[in-house]
């Protein structure tokens, strides 16, 4: 995969990409990335790449002009050409951001990426080039470069041998596999000591019966999206052990329960499970 990201800061993106495993990833061909500063293709002396919004309103827009002349040199569609890379602008306005959406774009052999700053960018600009407006989270950032590296750590390592197949298989949010729920948040893990400051791993984890530890991990992945998200669990077309070990967890209660700001929604869901 080729990973093209348009920026007025660069600078910003640089570290990420020379290292840990993104920098083994371009080193055994499996990466290539180009990071592109987008005042190299103002046309003035300043190298201005912002003005002000059209109607009124605070703050600065990116202009249409060098923005467009680095996607068009970074093989983005436009001006009626045949369709180019995939690209994507990251916006808080955009489509909420998720592993699905991180698993198509590993699909795709090369992607370009824009950074906004100030109040964003140009609405011609997103509707001639930009196949793909995502969101990271429902909350504002200053630097979309930050929003980027958000998407590329999520998409990247979703590539072909960039990460074992093994290491992915168990994430939070993996898709289901054989004898095993998918969109579940992860459950805990430990490493040695068995003993840390008089806390003890769980014992069923130094057993050594493998069934035992992978019916722990299944609970307490169950009970930990049950906690947090527990949106992720619908009760229609759960298999009967999955429902049962949710109707356990609920009946022990406390912090098990599912931590939602709506109380008739948990108590609409437990319902439903139970």
């Amino acid at each position: 995969m080729r990973i093209t990201v348009l920026s007025l800061f660069p600078e910003i993106l640089k570290g990420f990409f020379e290292s840990s495993i993104m920098a083994k990833a371009v080193e055994r061909g499996l990466m290539s990335y180009k990071l592109v500063n987008i005042r190299d293709y103002a046309t003035d002396k300043h190298h201005k790449c912002d003005d002000l919004v059209f109607g009124g309103g605070a703050g600065m827009l990116m202009l249409p002009g060098p923005l467009s002349l680095a996607l068009q040199a970074a093989g983005a569609g436009g001006d009626g050409a045949a369709p180019g890379a995939r690209t994507v602008y990251v916006t808080p306005s955009g489509r909420l951001f998720n592993q699905e959406m991180a698993a198509d774009l590993s699909r795709e052999a090369e992607l370009v990426i824009i950074c906004g700053r100030y109040e964003g960018v140009d609405q011609r600009v997103i509707d001639r080039y930009v196949t793909d407006e995502i969101s990271v989270g429902d909350y504002v950032l200053s630097s979309g470069e930050i929003a980027a590296l958000v998407l590329v750590d999520a998409v990247y390592r979703l590539v072909p041998d960039v990460i074992s197949g093994e290491s992915l298989l168990e994430e939070s949010f993996a898709p289901a596999a054989e004898g095993r729920e998918g969109a579940l948040l992860e459950y805990p893990q430990y490493t040695r000591p068995a003993i840390y400051d008089n806390l003890r791993v769980p014992e069923v984890l130094t057993s050594g019966h493998h069934a035992n530890i992978a019916r722990w991990r299944l609970r307490e992945s169950l009970k930990k999206t049950l906690a947090y998200r527990p949106e992720l669990l619908a009760a229609d077309g759960l298999p009967g052990e999955i429902r049962k070990l949710i109707r356990e967890i609920i009946t022990e209660g406390g912090d098990d329960e599912p931590n939602t700001e709506d109380p008739g929604a948990a108590d609409q869901g437990r319902s439903a499970w139970l």
